[in-house]
């Protein structure tokens, strides 16, 4: 490729993104870091709760994002978790849906809150599949802050699952909650 072709997309992508940045509407990837309990689980009816300890676990996605100063930025992202409890563990694979609401309120720095829609996709409890697992479909509910420039965002966000959600292990009365609750930090991309 020639100097003057790369500098010509270096500079349309620069426009691009300096346009978004000012209109505030746009698109694009997000990737993060999230960490992840979830909740209890009773190795039989009536049996005392083991709580779990956080992992860390990851996200990839798309956003977009209509509006500046108040805007709505709904996401479609990949998810995979792990939470252990002592030496057994569940991992969660999900399509998560936050929709949020969103308030610039100084400069880069804006405010957010709103609604997370989950699909669980795969759910293994130490290489055990969830049975009976109550919904595959669940919502809770995220805020954050987050920082934005020329269409690069670093955000962190509180989510909290609000819908109940059992799943059966194995073959026994034990059962356990699949609700997140977490830390999630995520930077994103504007396209």
């Amino acid at each position: 490729m020639s100097k003057k072709l790369i500098l010509a997309m270096f500079a349309l992508a620069a426009f691009t993104l300096t346009t978004n940045a000012q209109n505030g509407d746009g698109f694009g990837i997000k990737a993060g870091l999230n960490y992840n309990a979830n909740g209890n689980y009773f190795q039989s009816i009536g049996a005392n709760a083991k709580h779990p300890d956080r992992n860390v676990g990851y996200h990839v996605g798309l956003y977009g994002k209509i509006g500046d100063r108040l805007y709505f930025k709904p996401e479609l992202v990949y998810t995979q978790t792990k939470s252990e409890y002592g030496s057994d563990a569940l991992k969660l694979q999900k399509i998560d849906a936050p929709l949020m609401v969103g308030l610039k309120i100084l400069g880069p720095v804006s405010v957010f809150a709103g609604p997370s829609l989950t699909y669980i996709l795969d759910s293994k409890f130490e290489g055990i599949s969830l049975k009976d697992l109550e919904n595959e479909f669940t919502i809770g509910a995220q805020f954050g802050i987050g920082l934005n420039f020329n269409g690069f965002g670093v955000d962190v966000r509180y989510e909290k699952g609000l819908s109940k959600n059992y799943g059966t292990v194995g073959v026994s009365d034990s059962r356990i909650d699949t609700r997140p609750d977490q830390l999630i930090l995520g930077i994103s991309f504007a396209l």
